[in-house]
C-alpha cells in the first residue's frame, strides 16, 4: 500500500481507503462489517471514511466497535455532518456541529476524528458561522483538519477567503470515476492551487466498473445493483449502453494485467491531486483486489483510449 498527503495537512492516507456508506452499520451485518475492517488493516490501509448519517448513526457505531483496542495512530478517522440525523436535527449551524461531533465521537468510541467533512454545503447557515463553528472543533481537539464534500468551486472559494481568521479545509471529497469526471473542470484545480486534496467517492461507478454486470442479463443476486438496500442510486449507470461501454474497457484491463477494478482505481490515482479512493466492500475478499491498484503503473495510452470509449457513451434522454 502506497500512502499520500493529504493537503496542507500532516496526515498520511492510503491510497485506497475503506468507506461505509451502504454497508458497514446498513447493507452488511455486524460481524463481516468488523471482519471487511480488520482485512484492511491487514492491507495496510489506513483510512476509514464515514458520516453521521449512514444509518443514522449506525455506521459509526460499527466501525467505532471494529475500531476499539487499536492504537489510536494506526488509523486515520474521518466523517461527515449535514444531513438530517432526526426531523429537528440536520444542516451546519453552529449549535448542529457542536451537537453532532460530540454525538459522532461518542458512537466512534473515539476523542477525536483526524477530518471533519461538510457532508454538503448548507444555503440556509452563514458560511461564516459554520467555519468558525468548525474552526471550535479543531480548537477543542475534537477533530485535527476539516475538508468539505461536494461543494461548489464559488462556496470553495468563500470559504478560502475567509483564511487565516478560521481553519483552512485540507480535503474535498468529490464523486470522481471514469463515468463521472465533472471534477476535472473546476474543483481539482481550484484545490490543488489551495493546498486541498481529493478523497473521491465511488471510483468503481458503484461497482459498474468492475464490469460484473452484464447489459442483456439481471444483475447478480449478490450484487450492490439486486440490492434493495443499496442499489437505489444506480439507474442511471446500469443503462444498457453504460454496461457495453464497461465491456469494452475489459481488454483495455487484460492490456494493463490487471482487474477492471484495479484499472479504474488506478485511473483515478493517476490524479496527482487525488490523496485516496474510497472502495465500499460487502465482503472482506472484495477488499484485496481493490487493494492491489495502489502504485500500480498503466500505460497511458490505455487510459486515453477508456477516456474515448467513455465519452462516446450517448447521454441519457430528459
Amino acid at each position: 500500500m502506497k500512502y499520500r498527503k493529504l493537503g496542507s495537512s500532516d496526515l498520511e492516507v492510503s491510497e485506497i481507503s475503506l468507506g461505509t456508506w451502504l454497508t458497514t452499520g446498513v447493507g452488511v451485518e455486524k460481524d463481516i462489517a468488523i471482519d471487511i475492517v480488520n482485512r484492511a488493516f491487514n492491507l495496510e490501509i489506513n483510512f476509514f471514511d464515514t458520516a453521521n448519517v449512514y444509518g443514522r448513526g449506525a455506521s459509526e457505531t460499527v466501525l467505532g466497535e471494529a475500531l476499539r483496542g487499536r492504537p489510536r495512530d494506526s488509523y486515520i478517522l474521518a466523517t461527515k455532518v449535514y444531513f438530517p440525523m432526526s426531523d429537528s436535527d440536520s444542516g451546519l449551524s453552529r449549535a448542529q456541529i457542536e451537537k453532532q461531533i460530540d454525538a459522532s465521537l461518542k458512537r466512534l468510541q473515539t476523542d477525536h476524528v483526524d477530518l471533519y467533512q461538510c457532508h454538503r454545503y448548507d444555503e440556509d447557515t452563514p458560511l461564516e458561522e459554520t467555519m468558525i463553528a468548525l474552526t471550535d472543533v479543531v480548537k477543542a481537539g475534537k477533530a485535527r483538519y476539516i475538508g468539505f464534500s461536494e461543494w461548489s468551486p464559488q462556496h470553495i472559494r468563500e470559504a478560502l477567503a475567509l483564511v487565516p481568521e478560521v481553519e483552512k479545509f485540507v480535503s474535498s471529497q468529490p464523486q470522481y470515476s471514469l463515468l463521472w469526471r465533472r471534477p476535472e473542470k473546476e474543483v481539482l484545480p481550484l484545490s490543488a492551487e489551495n493546498g486541498i486534496s481529493q478523497i473521491v467517492w465511488s471510483p468503481l461507478a458503484q461497482g459498474v466498473l468492475t464490469g460484473k454486470y452484464d447489459a442483456g442479463s439481471p444483475p447478480p443476486k449478490d450484487s450492490r445493483a439486486a440490492s434493495d438496500d443499496m442499489g437505489g442510486y444506480m439507474e442511471t449507470l446500469m443503462r444498457p449502453e453504460v454496461i457495453r461501454a464497461v465491456d469494452r474497457i475489459k481488454p483495455l484491463a487484460d492490456a494493463a494485467d490487471c482487474s477492471m477494478a484495479q484499472f479504474a482505481l488506478a485511473w483515478v490515482l493517476r490524479e496527482p491531486n487525488i490523496a485516496s479512493a474510497i472502495v465500499g466492500a460487502s465482503r472482506p475478499e472484495q477488499l484485496d483486489d481493490n487493494a492491489a491498484a495502489s502504485d500500480l503503473m498503466i500505460d497511458p495510452e490505455l487510459f486515453a483510449k477508456a477516456e474515448d470509449i467513455v465519452a462516446a457513451i450517448p447521454r441519457p434522454e430528459r
